[in-house]
């Protein structure tokens, strides 16, 4: 019998700028693998740009995989605290033969790129240091460190079965002698990820379809070092509404700043999920549904594009199914930023309100209605707030001041009002509203002046006489 391998995927970002939707959803799609699977999810911190990698771009990923709910079981590690592993491996593949020194120079390369260019060839390095059977070398040039160069097999074919791309093979003939130490002995990325990969079992390897041309130099790297690569699932780019590969530099927003802008973290790995993957036509749907129907199968093979109005929409339906109280302690939130206090209304304010809102910042703009000042608007007050309507305001505001202040009494007692006064619910509800909501359009009346401080209804319906 033999026993399938326990599933261990991981999320390897470089740190050397904000983390944005694009980015993300590469650590989306293994952690879902690896929950629907039953394995491990691993954080690693490839951070071996040091001119570029900051600690600020380190907490900005951290930060969001913990808004997100990303939970990962190991890590997270670090590229730079593992370099003597790294040293000890280069110098294994140089005893076995794998690793050879070069000496040519920056200037030497670029010459050489500008004949092979010349003479309409790929530019590529020509294997000038590479030793071979009776091959003179070139004299070893004084006080010039040599980077280190991965031997690749020449001739042949580099095959793998990719779970989105499907069958790929590249000829090693295309593939030129990789560097994989730099002068100063510093390994290079390639190189990294391919002893991070064996050392810590990953499994699958679910990235983004721009690592497609390193893949088959990581498998050679795997099989020099003796140890099988992992599966592939390499993910179509996804693009912004301009239909630009998502990146910072065409406007993408670091995914923290969807979470300060009112969206729900559940909204969002759902609106992610469907960027690339599909369970026959399920729009809607919660994160362990998710979990339970993920699998590599079913990952769309075409880019995906960014739709911000398709987005707000997700989010609209999350907030309409999430519990009541769960969302009044996110809008409470939204309001302490605007300097105001929530009371236990605060619930029963965002159930009212929620299926109006497609962000939780829209629903805290409702609910600050009841908790703050209220300022009509010139027009509006010009236009509802009347002579003619002025009596039935004024006979309003003494009746609530005596009814029980429940739904059904203050119902009651607009519904006298309108017969007293011969007038019709929009010729009343609209300026009541204006006066103590500073809107035009609320909910019903009845629903929203029973939610609201009895004192304020009074006050603002005073100020309107």
């Amino acid at each position: 019998m033999t026993t399938t391998p326990r599933t261990r995927t991981r999320f390897a970002p470089s740190p050397t700028g904000f983390i944005h939707l694009g980015n993300i959803r590469s650590a989306l799609y293994p952690w879902a693998f690896a929950r629907a699977t039953g394995g491990d999810f691993i954080l690693r911190i490839e951070d071996t740009d040091l001119e570029r990698s900051t600690q600020a771009a380190v907490d900005l990923i951290m930060d969001s995989m913990q808004w997100l709910g990303l939970d990962y079981d190991e890590g997270p590690f670090y590229q730079m605290q593992r370099m003597d592993r790294y040293r000890a491996v280069l110098a294994d593949l140089t005893a076995a033969g794998h690793v050879y020194p070069c000496y040519m120079s920056l200037a030497e390369l670029d010459a050489l790129r500008e004949r092979q260019t010349a003479a309409k060839q790929k530019p590529r390095y020509d294997g000038t240091w590479r030793p071979a059977s009776g091959k003179v070398l070139p004299p070893v040039p004084d006080g010039v460190s040599p980077v280190l160069r991965f031997q690749n097999p020449q001739g042949g074919q580099v095959v793998w079965h990719d779970k989105v791309k499907g069958r790929i093979e590249v000829g090693n003939d295309e593939l030129d002698d990789l560097i994989i130490a730099r002068q100063d002995g510093t390994p290079t990325y390639n190189f990294c990820v391919v002893v991070d990969d064996m050392d810590m079992g990953i499994t699958h390897v679910i990235r983004g379809d721009d690592h497609i041309n390193n893949t088959p130099r990581q498998i050679n790297i795997f099989k020099a070092l003796g140890h099988p690569p992992p599966i592939y699932a390499h993910l179509p780019t996804v693009l912004d509404e301009n239909g630009q590969k998502m990146s910072k530099r065409h406007g993408a927003k670091p995914v923290t700043q969807f979470r300060d802008e009112g969206y729900l973290p559940d909204a969002l790995v759902n609106y992610l999920a469907r960027l690339g993957f599909s369970h026959g036509d399920a729009e809607i749907f919660s994160r362990p549904q998710f979990v339970q129907w993920f699998d590599l199968d079913h990952l769309g093979k075409s880019a995906a594009q960014f739709d911000g109005t398709k987005l707000r929409w997700v989010n609209a339906q999350h907030l309409k199914i999430m519990p009541d109280d769960a969302l009044a302690a996110l809008v409470q939130a939204q309001l302490q930023t605007r300097g105001l206090s929530a009371d236990d209304r605060l619930p029963r304010i965002c159930a009212l309100f929620k299926d109006r809102c497609d962000t939780t910042v829209a629903l805290a703009d409702w609910a600050a209605l009841f908790y703050g000042d209220v300022t009509p608007g010139a027009d509006d007050l010009a236009q509802h707030v009347t002579d003619a309507i002025r009596p039935a305001l004024a006979l309003l505001q003494q009746k609530l001041s005596l009814c029980l202040w429940d739904r059904p009494a203050i119902a009651a007692t607009v519904k006298e009002v309108l017969s007293t006064c011969g007038l019709k619910m929009p010729q009343l509800a609209m300026p009541v509203r204006v006066l103590v909501f500073g809107r035009v359009h609320t909910p019903s009346l009845d629903a929203v002046l029973e939610l609201c401080d009895r004192k304020k209804v009074l006050d603002r319906l005073k100020s309107g006489r």
